[in-house]
């Protein structure tokens, strides 16, 4: 019986999978065809164009030279932001969440300093780094460090306490203590930290983009803003559908990262999908 039930638990940990992709796919094709009927109805503006139109301009973007270098610096920008986000932040939420003094003597910088849109930074940001990847990796950066550090802070508040005073009694230091309980258990909220600061930093640096324009040099939010300047709304729109599907790709990539460095934790969501 055992032995049946641990060969089944794969099958049905795939079809659940299954399951919830073609669910997604599924709303993803009614969202295409009901505003493709919306727009041949007139219920949408006639200004806009029809939903077809747009789906064959972003395929026609595959074959733009300029589209797919602005797609690979934004991807760049999200790639370096993402990388020194978890690599300040994860750290800082540790000592912030560890250390009871630390924490409240930095409460009021923090808290000061979270609610500032980065967007409300580009004129700072670009006097003093200039235009370019290194003031929108920066400002990247400064926006989606807050759910990896809060993230990183809860869930440390989340940890069993009888477990750190069991490893405590038992002599380990608080580093040790650290690692052994304190970051695996934390280690859930974190991965969701990453996967919020993920999207996050596409928004911002696509942002800077649309608002900076050529100035940026580079990046989709770049190309948006100059093809919206030219007045050609089908290659605005074929982008910002571009940059959903991006933003749904590395979403998807993270999971997969997140089942494979913590499985405990995604296998006890895909069983409660079993239920739903």
């Amino acid at each position: 019986m055992a032995t049946s039930d641990h060969i089944g638990a794969p099958r049905l940990t795939q079809r659940v999978r299954r399951s919830v992709w073609f669910r997604g796919l599924a709303g993803v094709v009614a969202f295409l065809c009901l505003a493709e009927l919306l727009g041949r109805i007139g219920v949408i503006s006639k200004a806009l164009p029809l939903m077809s139109t747009v789906l064959g301009q972003a395929f026609g973007l595959l074959g733009n030279t300029q589209f797919l270098a602005d797609a690979a610096a934004t991807l760049g920008a999200w790639a370096a932001g993402l990388a020194i986000t978890v690599a300040a932040g994860v750290p800082l939420g540790l000592i912030l969440g560890s250390v009871p003094v630390v924490r409240s003597a930095t409460r009021a910088i923090v808290e000061f300093l979270r609610p500032i849109p980065a967007v409300a930074l580009i004129p700072l940001a670009a006097l003093v780094l200039g235009p370019g990847q290194r003031m929108n990796i920066t400002l990247v950066v400064y926006a989606s460090i807050w759910p990896v550090l809060f993230n990183t802070i809860y869930g440390l508040d989340d940890v069993d306490p009888l477990a750190i005073q069991t490893l405590r009694a038992f002599g380990f230091g608080r580093l040790a203590v650290i690692r052994r309980v304190s970051l695996p258990a934390a280690a859930p909220f974190i991965a969701t930290g990453i996967r919020v600061a993920s999207s996050i930093a596409i928004i911002v640096s696509i942002a800077t983009g649309v608002l900076t324009g050529s100035i940026d040099g580079n990046g989709i939010g770049a190309f948006i803003a100059d093809e919206n300047t030219a007045g050609n709304i089908n290659p605005v729109l074929a982008a910002a559908l571009w940059t959903g599907v991006l933003g749904l790709a590395l979403n998807a990539l993270l999971l997969w990262g997140e089942r494979r460095l913590i499985p405990w934790h995604r296998s006890l969501l895909e069983e409660s999908e079993v239920w739903r």
